[in-house]
């Protein structure tokens, strides 16, 4: 019976009290509004996997710092997802790479989008929500 993995890591922009979100330009989840993130490649550490993905997404270095928070998802396969807080330390922001667009919302605001499953668990894991 296969076990559980780390399916991505994502990265927690705050600014200003604001988030930033990309909304996904591919599958899964296309069109929805998530934290700017992906999977992990071979031979690299989730540290590593979160400075790339923000890169390629929005065009932003960062510093990367503790773990914030994590999402379940059971389909296919059961696997994780962490995100972990970001410092933005360079760069110009801009959609890129599989991102359609990225914008810095009012951490409420996810209840107002189509955001990706489990998106709302991370916000209160990091005491961005309280309900």
């Amino acid at each position: 019976m296969p076990g559980i993995f780390v399916g991505g890591v994502s990265g927690l922009v705050v600014r200003n009290g604001r988030v930033l979100l990309v909304r996904r330009g591919k599958e899964p989840f296309r069109g929805y509004w998530s934290l700017p993130g992906g999977g992990v490649e071979p031979g690299e550490t989730l540290r590593a996997a979160v400075k790339r993905e923000l890169r390629e997404e929005t065009g932003l270095d960062v510093e990367v710092g503790r773990v914030a928070g994590y999402r379940e998802e059971f389909e296919p396969d059961h696997h994780v997802v962490i995100a972990f807080h970001v410092e933005v330390t360079g760069g110009e922001m801009c959609a890129g790479d599989d991102a359609l667009e990225c914008e810095f919302v009012a951490p409420d605001e996810i209840f107002r989008r189509e955001t990706t499953p489990g998106l709302d668990a991370v916000f209160r894991d990091a005491e961005l929500l309280d309900r």
